[in-house]
């Protein structure tokens, strides 16, 4: 498993965080030319098909046979179950109260990460994780308002659940598979299927294309599908995927500075104590416990004894 260097994975988490931040402006202004489950599948198939033609003269990686049942589960999970329920869920409840369940994830992770892989599991980690939620919670609560259903609700929390899955699932199987040719395979697996649920439930012929259609198609592809989940997964297998996934509490914000930015939304002071809540989360979760640190030494002091009476 290959680790980062600290201002890798800062470089790495920042460009991760601002372009799933400002996807969904760009991808709320596409979706009034396109309908939605064909925009996922379009967005996420090309993604896959690009990974793979960019990527085709390192195919023995691939390993077909051994590692098909790794792509089909992430694909499952980390595309078809994520977008697809996103997309749906999306029509049945307002989009700040989805926001917040959906970024359940990052505590969802922790547990999974905590029974799943083993990864340890502090008291400051369950506060950060839970002042994390209280802090998307605080970004999105200009959305909480309209009609609730009790569908929406059940396919939010699917969604979240099938995310922090995946993210755990590609953890634990990363020692094992390419991290590239694992996004290229659930990006067209996965893609496959949403496209063809979409070309069943929507009509083709109601895309307008248009230079706002295109240019959000064209984002997916090539920044918000393609490099995203190839910096993502590289994040969640060279660290800790909890304290990684913490850092998935920013893109609510960076989403509502960018609706106020480009898309003349309301700003609004909830959006402040958000930002100071998350980042405190951020804080608590990465930070590691004064006991890891001070046990190593007491070790080495105590093999120096060892070695002195042995002389």
């Amino acid at each position: 498993m290959q680790k980062l260097s600290r201002s890798k994975t800062i470089s790495l988490v920042t460009f991760l965080v601002i372009v799933w931040g400002i996807s969904w402006p760009i991808y709320k202004i596409a979706l009034e030319y396109t309908p939605p489950l064909l925009f996922a599948g379009l967005r996420t198939l090309i993604g896959g098909i690009l990974l793979i033609v960019v990527y085709w003269s390192k195919r023995k990686e691939i390993r077909w046979k051994e590692n098909w049942p790794v792509y089909l589960t992430s694909s499952l999970f980390n595309v078809a179950l994520f977008y697809g329920l996103q997309t749906v869920g999306m029509m049945h409840m307002p989009s700040g109260l989805f926001s917040v369940i959906v970024y359940l994830q990052p505590v969802l992770v922790g547990i999974l990460a905590w029974l799943w892989l083993g990864e340890l599991m502090t008291g400051l980690k369950v506060t950060g994780l839970i002042i994390g939620v209280l802090g998307v919670a605080a970004v999105s609560a200009g959305g909480l308002s309209g009609h609730i259903a009790v569908l929406g609700i059940v396919l939010a929390l699917i969604t979240a659940f099938s995310w922090a899955i995946g993210t755990v699932y590609v953890k634990k199987v990363s020692s094992r598979i390419d991290s590239i040719w694992l996004v290229a395979f659930q990006c067209t697996i996965g893609g496959i299927a949403l496209t063809s649920v979409g070309s069943i439930t929507e009509k083709w012929s109601d895309i307008v294309w248009n230079g706002h259609y295109l240019f959000g198609l064209v984002f997916g592809i090539v920044v918000g599908i393609s490099a995203s989940w190839v910096v993502y997964f590289m994040l969640v297998n060279a660290g800790d995927a909890s304290k990684v996934a913490s850092y998935t509490f920013l893109v609510p914000v960076i989403s509502v500075i960018s609706g106020v930015l480009f898309l003349n939304e309301a700003f609004s002071s909830y959006l402040l104590v958000g930002l100071v809540l998350i980042g405190i989360s951020i804080y608590l979760v990465n930070r590691k416990p004064k006991s890891s640190l001070s046990r190593p030494r007491k070790d080495n002091l105590e093999t120096e004894d060892r070695r002195r009476y042995s002389l």
